[in-house]
This record gives structure tokens, C-alpha cells and sequence, in this order.
């Protein structure tokens, strides 16, 4: 697809969401049991959706903050749920009736001060820290819809391992919100909100700090402030722009904000390649703000709404979310001392292949799982993993003695990270990539989308290697043609092909009719090309078999 002329620029004012549509839809409309668009659906990120289109409505909060109080009532969760939102213009409508729902059913809850914003990694790790020494065990709520448009709204779960909830337990949920919604939510208990925020059980409390405090103990933050490094930041209008003052005032770095303002709007946002607002740290359309000081900085980023993603740019450009996966695994993995000499890279199966040669390299075995963080959950939690990441640029890894910093992922210590691999070895990142690419080959990487039909998507789910006839990719013999992943066994739901010198891997979207392609070539832009070309053609004449 072509991008937008308007990709890059400053966005137009006509585009602009209306925040008080916006929030009377959230109030006044209401999903229909006979519309499934409309109804809950849990992804890997949780339910999204828009007043707007009747998919995120206070009848779905109302709904799910239901069936979690119910799913932890079950599963003997007692102890505080910590709730944090990000800073889309559904996000406070929908704290404030999920306050309302919890209050009623005896939920202790914890808020941010002031109704305050609060990332993703900020509310994994306030779990982790109080299931460490107490036995009524703690879980948490991110109301976000991540780096998703303006108009949307989004809601998450993570249970006492303070990660993505698992596929059985977002299942529970998702079916629960729907029973629910169908009967008219007659059986949401709800409290107004005046006497929900009286209730002994509501408690709020400061984030930022014990966060904050926290940080000298995952990345040097010392090595940091005495190499002076000036960096720039753009919250991006993010959840987590009042971290950064207190993250510069408590090291001493020079810490240059660019962009102080939250406006639910996001006016300040340069648009995305399609012509939408979206605050992808991972486009340089989005990131073009940023892009144009790279100069003025030896490292600056950029980090999506609710701060599990990041964006790193340098006197290079926007990095690639691959190239800055391999580099702070093999940064990290052959630095902390301390960590488990066994501690495994752990990666998406659609993340580049300079992973694994790097890891090679350095004597370091790489789990490859699925697409979802959730997959990491496990192995940040015992160690075994030092360092897990994904291709859609989030990451999480151990803390500097090798137990656990998050299990969801954390854009603000990979942006750290980027100012201490600069400060310890006086190269930016983008530098050591370029070494890293002389010495293990250039990944061409790429992923496209191909049109398909809900029955073909279903097809493609539940493929077997079997069901492919193919013995070549894009002229080299296949050495691999899985339908798992080899880290784990899980299901990939779709194919994975790879030869000496290319892959690709293809994945139903959960929303379009489409499916995804990614690939990757060691050879050539070109060698790419017919990687794509191939896989279209081996996917297609599978599925319609």
C-alpha cells in the first residue's frame, strides 16, 4: 500500500479527533450482541477498540472489570490490584467507571496520585514488588490501547506474574465480559463514583518514585551521568512524561525533554505513513520530530503511549526495533557478571536472524516462541532468560544481579540502555549494529501484507508442515518448515519457512482480511524480494488446498 502524501508532516488540524464525540460516545452507545465487531476480544495486547465504532464503550469496562474481578476471586488473587492508564482521551472515562466496578466488588485498588498517568512496565513492576514478600499476591490493569490512533481505547490484564495474562486466562475473561454484556451487565455490581472513591479498599498511592528509585539496579545509571551524555526525549505525549524529570534529577543526567505536553488529541504528533496519527516509536513517519534533531543529540528516543515500546534514534536515523534487539542482547549478555552463564536470548520467531549469529558468536542459546510477550513471562520470572525482546520493539531483561525487573515490557530501561552502551563503550548503537552487520552479514527485513479471506486465514492457522509441498526458497534448498515454535512447541498459528539465507513467516491478522509476511534475506534486497514473492505463492496454494 502507498503511504499518505501527508506521511512525516505536522498533523493537519482536520484530522484531528474530536475528544468530545469521542467521550459522549463512551457514555451513550453500546456494543450489540449481534455485531461481534463490537463485542470483547482479548489479543495479545488485551481488548481495543473506539467509542466511535461501539468496540470500546463503558458497557465493555463495565463488563470486564466484572469478569477480572471475578476471574481473581477464582484463582485466589486477594492481595491489590494495581491499575494505571495511559493518556488517550478514553482512558480516564474508563478508569473511573473500572473504579467504580472494583470498589463495589471489595477489589483493593491501587491508583496513581492525582489520577496521574502510568505505564505499562511501571504497573508490572509495582506487582512484582509486592508479590516478593507477601502471600496475598497482587495483579494489575493497564487501560491503554498502546501506540494505537487517537481515537481508540484499550484495556489489559496482567495476573500475579505481573505479565501478559495467558491465552486460558484472557480467555476466561473475554467470555465472562460477553455473558455479561449480552444480559444487559446484570450482573456488573457498580458504586457511584463519589462513594468508590471513599471505599477503605481505594487507595492511591505515588508510582513514580519507588519506579524511579529502582533504576540503579537494571541499568548503570552511574556510567551514565559521568560520561555527560546529552540525550533528547519525546514522551510522545505518553504515559510516562513525569518519569523523566525525576529519572534526570535523581542521576544527574542531562536529560533534554523535548515534548512536555499531553493532549488527547495528539496534535503534536507528525502522521503515520497511512495518513493516520499513531505513536509508533517504530516509524520514522511518527518519530519524524525526533528524526530531525538527530544531530543535536548523541542519542535520543521515543517511546509509544504507555511506555512499552521504544524508538532509538542517533546521528544514523530511527534504528531498526531487530538491529537494537541484537545489539542490547549482546551488550547485556556479555556484561552482567552476574547473570546465569546459561541465561538464553529470548526472541519472537518474526525477529531477525542476526540474533541468532550473534548469539552463536558469543556462546548464548536463543529461545525462539510466538508472537506475544507472554511467551517471555516464564523465563524473566526464573532467569533463564537474561534478555527478552520482540520485533514490534519491546524488550524487557534482568536486573544487574540477575533477578527480575518486569515481565512485561519496559521502553524506559532500553532507552536507558542505549545511553549506557554509549557512556561504557563509546559507541552509540547504531554504531556497534554496523559492526555487528560487517562481521555476521546484512539482514534485509521486511514485513508486507497479503490479502486473504477469513476462511483462508482460518486455513492458515491450522496448517501442518504436512500441507506444504515446497522444497526451495527463492532458490536455496528449505532446512526448516514449522508450523511451532522451536522454543517451546507452542503454535505459531500460520508457517515458517527458512533456508541458509532467508526466511519468512506468515500470520493471520486478528483484524484485517489479511495475513501478515515477514522476511528476511542475508543476501540482498532482491534475494528479499523473491523470498516474498515465493511465500505468497507456497501460503497460497496451502491454504486452498
Amino acid at each position: 500500500m502507498a503511504n499518505s502524501e501527508m506521511a512525516g508532516r505536522p498533523a493537519p488540524r482536520e484530522i484531528l479527533v474530536s475528544v468530545p464525540k469521542l467521550v459522549s460516545a463512551y457514555y451513550t452507545e453500546a456494543p450489540s450482541p449481534d455485531e461481534a465487531r463490537t463485542m470483547v476480544s482479548f489479543g495479545t495486547s488485551g481488548h481495543r477498540g473506539s467509542s466511535l465504532k461501539n468496540s470500546f464503550n463503558e458497557t465493555h469496562i463495565l463488563a470486564i472489570c466484572q469478569a477480572v474481578a471475578e476471574t481473581r476471586a477464582q484463582n485466589g488473587v486477594t492481595g491489590p490490584l494495581f491499575i494505571g492508564m495511559d493518556t488517550h482521551a478514553l482512558s480516564e472515562p474508563a478508569l473511573r467507571t473500572a473504579i467504580e466496578v472494583f470498589a463495589a466488588n471489595g477489589v483493593e485498588l491501587r491508583v496513581q496520585d492525582g489520577f496521574g498517568f502510568t505505564p505499562t512496565p511501571v504497573i508490572s513492576h509495582a506487582i512484582l514488588g509486592w508479590n516478593a514478600s507477601r502471600a496475598a499476591k497482587a495483579d494489575g490493569i493497564v487501560i491503554t490501547p498502546s501506540h494505537n490512533p487517537p481515537e481508540d481505547g484499550g484495556i489489559k490484564y496482567n495476573p500475579p506474574s505481573a505479565g501478559p495474562a495467558s491465552p486460558e486466562i484472557t480467555g476466561r475473561i473475554q467470555r465472562r465480559a460477553n455473558e455479561l454484556i449480552a444480559s444487559g451487565n446484570a450482573g456488573v455490581k457498580r458504586l457511584p463514583l463519589k462513594r468508590a472513591l471513599a471505599a477503605d479498599t481505594v487507595a492511591f498511592i505515588d508510582y513514580v518514585t519507588p519506579y524511579v528509585s529502582d533504576l540503579r539496579n537494571i541499568v548503570d545509571m552511574d556510567a551514565i551521568a559521568r560520561s555527560g551524555i546529552k540525550a533528547g526525549v519525546d514522551p510522545m505525549g505518553g504515559s510516562g512524561v513525569a518519569f523523566w524529570e525525576p529519572i534526570a534529577d535523581m542521576y544527574g543526567l542531562d536529560l533534554d525533554i523535548v515534548n512536555k505536553y499531553v493532549d488527547p488529541t495528539f496534535s503534536f504528533m507528525s502522521v503515520d505513513w497511512d495518513g493516520k496519527i499513531r505513536m509508533d516509536c517504530s516509524s520514522p513517519y511518527a518519530m519524524a520530530g525526533l528524526l530531525a534533531n538527530k544531530d543535536k543529540y548523541a542519542v535520543s528516543f521515543g517511546n509509544d503511549t504507555d511506555f512499552d515500546r521504544h524508538g532509538i534514534v542517533t546521528g544514523d536515523g530511527l534504528m531498526d526495533p531487530n538491529a537494537y534487539l541484537a545489539v542490547a542482547a549482546d551488550y547485556l549478555m556479555t556484561r552482567r557478571e552476574k547473570w546465569k552463564t546459561d541465561s538464553m536470548i529470548g526472541k519472537t520467531l518474526v525477529s531477525s536472524s542476526i540474533i541468532d549469529r550473534m548469539a552463536s558468536d558469543i556462546g548464548r542459546k536463543v529461545c525462539e516462541v510466538p508472537v506475544g510477550f507472554k511467551w517471555f513471562v516464564d523465563g524473566l520470572t526464573d532467569g533463564s532468560f537474561g534478555f527478552a525482546g520482540e520485533e514490534s520493539a519491546g524488550a524487557s531483561f534482568l536486573r544487574a544481579d540477575g533477578t527480575t525487573w518486569t515481565t512485561d515490557k519496559d521502553g524506559f530501561i532500553m532507552d536507558l540502555l542505549a545511553l549506557e552502551i554509549l557512556a561504557v563503550t563509546g559507541e552509540t548503537p547504531s554504531r556497534r549494529y554496523a559492526g555487528m552487520t560487517a562481521k555476521f552479514g546484512k539482514p534485509f527485513y521486511q514485513r508486507i501484507d497479503a490479502p486473504a479471506t477469513p476462511e483462508e486465514k482460518s486455513a492458515l492457522k491450522k496448517l501442518s508442515p504436512a500441507d506444504v509441498h515446497a522444497n526451495t526458497l527463492a532458490g536455496e534448498p528449505i532446512t526448516v518448515m514449522t508450523t511451532t515454535a522451536p522454543g517451546n512447541g507452542q503454535p505459531i498459528d500460520g508457517l515458517k519457512a527458512a533456508s541458509e539465507n532467508g526466511w519468512f513467516a506468515a500470520r493471520p491478522s486478528g483484524t484485517e482480511d489479511v495475513y501478515k509476511i515477514y522476511a528476511e534475506s542475508f543476501k540482498s534486497a532482491e534475494h528479499l524480494r523473491r523470498i516474498q514473492e515465493e511465500a505468497r505463492e507456497i501460503v497460497s496454494a496451502a491454504i486452498k488446498r
